[in-house]
């Protein structure tokens, strides 16, 4: 009989226990990263043994961990989806912006790396405005952008027939605007190499080149090497500066960081 009511009261001990367990025992919402000594909890550790353990990552190392630490403690960083296709421009016929996004795909959890930018935006121009008619070309400014946007332009028409290569005019940067050097957007670092007094080469291709003129918005073909000729980097309005013609050549030559199309 009295082995039968030692049984049951230790029954009662470890049921109560179970249940402070429940409520307050583990690492559930304690987890922290590094080494943090104030990071603890009272309930079983990994050594089977009962008093304090550790919710940080420095437990893994002293072997002094909750119990519960492997399933409830290791960190689990942002993850998200390759970038998605970039946009059309949002405005026709004019300097605009086109946009690329991401999505999330797990949630960080446990204090592991929060999530990127999501959204990606970049200077663009379209030639059609929305009912497809091309648009007309009009007298202005050079507006330019990177070379890694000429590089996604298409080589060939609707037929299959190679697109006219085009060509590339050398110009000397007399000026530009100190807000070229501090833009720090994606896509748009390659403003910080436009840089008074260096050779710059820019590429006149379709579409920017015109069918009937065969040239491009500001090109300064038809002006005199020593008019000094206005650009205007597309993504940054506040971008802008002079520059005066060298030559018209058949392939840029200059170092990438120098060379840029027209748009």
């Amino acid at each position: 009989m009295g082995s039968s009511v030692e049984f049951a009261c230790l029954l009662l001990v470890v049921s109560t226990l179970g249940k402070n367990h429940l409520v307050s025992g583990g690492c559930s919402g304690k987890c922290c990263r590094g080494r943090d000594l104030s990071c603890l909890t009272t309930d079983w550790r990994m050594d089977r043994a009962y008093g304090t353990c550790y919710c940080d990552e420095g437990c893994v190392r002293t072997k002094d961990c909750c119990f519960d630490y492997f399933t409830e403690c290791p960190a689990q960083d942002c993850a998200v989806s390759d970038w998605s296709f970039w946009s059309g421009c949002a405005k026709p016929c004019q300097p605009s912006v086109r946009v690329r996004v991401r999505h999330v795909e797990q949630q960080p959890s446990n204090s592991g790396e929060l999530c990127p930018s999501l959204e990606q935006r970049s200077g663009c121009r379209e030639y059609r405005d929305r009912q497809g008619v091309h648009c007309g070309l009009r007298s202005g400014p050079a507006f330019i952008t990177s070379m890694e946007f000429g590089k996604g332009r298409p080589k060939r028409d609707n037929y299959g027939y190679p697109l006219d290569p085009g060509f590339c005019v050398e110009f000397t940067l007399e000026s530009r605007t100190p807000h070229c050097t501090v833009e720090n957007r994606p896509h748009t670092h390659w403003m910080r190499y436009i840089t008074e007094g260096f050779k710059v080469c820019v590429a006149c291709e379709p579409p920017a080149m015109h069918n009937n003129s065969g040239s491009c918005q500001g090109d300064g073909l038809e002006s005199d090497k020593e008019a000094l000729l206005h650009w205007q980097a597309v993504g940054n309005h506040q971008c802008s500066g002079t520059w005066k013609k060298i030559q018209k050549t058949q392939q840029c030559n200059c170092p990438p960081q120098h060379s840029f199309v027209f748009i």
